[in-house]
């Protein structure tokens, strides 16, 4: 069901000032983000190289840690809107996340691999809906594109430093893993305390007696507007596959693997540089037009990749992708937050991102199928099928609300 066009509620020309919250969060994000990808972007080679796992069970390990994410997200985002607190289980998430980092250093079997890397993913999901509601609940109206944008730019930039540390720790300390997964357990610590000194969550808004928020009669209350804009999300989840396929396109195309990293590097850099002014036009233009415009770069990105080609052709398709992400999900999150009731923020995001998730895995699933039975050109033309497929639903959607209103 197309959603009517949002409002425009900045005023031209008026600047916002984003409250202190959100730069704290934001900060909270680079610092375990930076933690997690220095373990994370080294965890498949520790494991295969030192514990000699195979590649099966770090697929394994992978695939279970991911879904633990996305079922948790749904129950935490359900019980912040239960209890009317989200600073709490974003710090419980945040702080199961920090504990887990010693014991990848510890680490002697892949068992204990597998327990840390669950329970890093169970606190990713315990944090990840409440989080994302409370950046909502501080950010002024008129500015929530802006605070969304900012938050998921400073996440990303812990997305592409974490690697760039521990790839140079790892030249620096001779291939010493369990010494930087030592050092991961700083920056881990350091987020966990800034949001329990830093992060005020405002005074939860009084309610006679609390309700189970995924009962029906609440769901029901999200309204069409809102499950319009999940249906979206899955769209472009379907559209836009799992980013190891840009890392496997650059190893076809002749990148020495030792530089591969940096695709990814790429890729995060031109995603946090456009996610804030994205997000601050996001609260100044109609929302499905920016959708829309959206998904452009994502098509052009999976053509050009279609192509092949040495580091010319795949930085160009990566830094398309990367731009396609900053354009969209911190508008995606802002549309959430939007077209939620306030008391039922928490268990928007965490439908939200459980839908998401598990469209993107099943896009994964096809272009693994397809890259392994066509080829690489096979996967990326997919996708850019998907993307158009999708721009044309929206402009559909537009050209249908324009007629009604003609009508009318």
């Amino acid at each position: 069901m197309p959603h009517p066009p949002s409002p425009k509620t900045a005023a031209p020309g008026k600047r916002t000032r984003l409250p202190a919250g959100i730069w704290l969060l934001g900060l909270v994000s680079l610092l375990m983000d930076t933690s997690s990808e220095m373990i994370h972007s080294l965890l498949p080679l520790f494991m295969v190289g030192t514990l000699g796992a195979s590649a099966l069970a770090v697929g394994l390990m992978e695939g279970l840690a991911e879904s633990t994410a996305l079922i948790v997200k749904v129950f935490s985002g359900a019980l912040s809107d239960y209890l009317g607190k989200r600073k709490a289980l974003a710090v419980l998430g945040y702080g199961l996340a920090a504990v887990t980092k010693p014991l990848f250093a510890i680490a002697s079997s892949s068992g204990l691999v597998l327990a840390a890397r669950l329970l890093d993913r169970v606190g990713k999901g315990i944090r990840g809906a409440p989080r994302d509601a409370l950046v909502a609940d501080i950010a002024p109206p008129e500015a929530r594109g802006a605070a969304f944008g900012l938050r998921q730019a400073l996440d990303t930039v812990g997305a592409f430093l974490g690697p760039l540390l521990g790839a140079g720790l790892m030249l620096l300390w001779a291939n010493d893993f369990r010494a930087i997964f030592w050092v991961a357990v700083i920056p881990a610590g350091l987020a966990v305390a800034l949001l329990v000194v830093g992060v005020r969550e405002p005074r939860p808004a009084a309610v006679e007696k609390r309700h189970n928020p995924i009962r029906h009669e609440n769901l029901a209350r999200l309204g069409r507007r809102y499950w319009w804009v999940v249906a979206v999300g899955a769209v472009f989840s379907l559209a836009r596959f799992s980013e190891a396929f840009l890392v496997l396109r650059a190893q076809q195309g002749g990148i020495a693997v030792a530089l591969i990293p940096l695709v990814m590097v790429a890729m995060n850099v031109i995603y946090a540089a456009s996610a804030y002014p994205f997000g601050w036009l996001s609260d100044r233009v109609n929302h499905g037009a920016l959708m829309a415009a959206g998904l452009l770069p994502l098509i052009a990105a999976d053509l050009v990749l279609a192509t092949g080609g040495g580091w010319p052709t795949v930085l160009f398709g990566v830094a398309l992708w990367g731009i396609h992400m900053g354009m969209t999900q911190g508008l995606l999150a802002t549309m959430v937050a939007e077209r939620a009731p306030a008391d039922l923020r928490g268990t928007a995001f965490g439908m939200f991102n459980l839908v998401s998730g598990g469209a993107l895995l099943v896009a994964s699933v096809l272009a693994g199928l397809l890259w392994d039975r066509f080829g690489a050109a096979a996967t990326f033309h997919a996708g850019a099928a998907f993307g158009l497929l999708a721009l044309l639903g929206l402009l559909a959607g537009a050209l249908r609300r324009q007629d009604g209103r003609g009508r009318a």
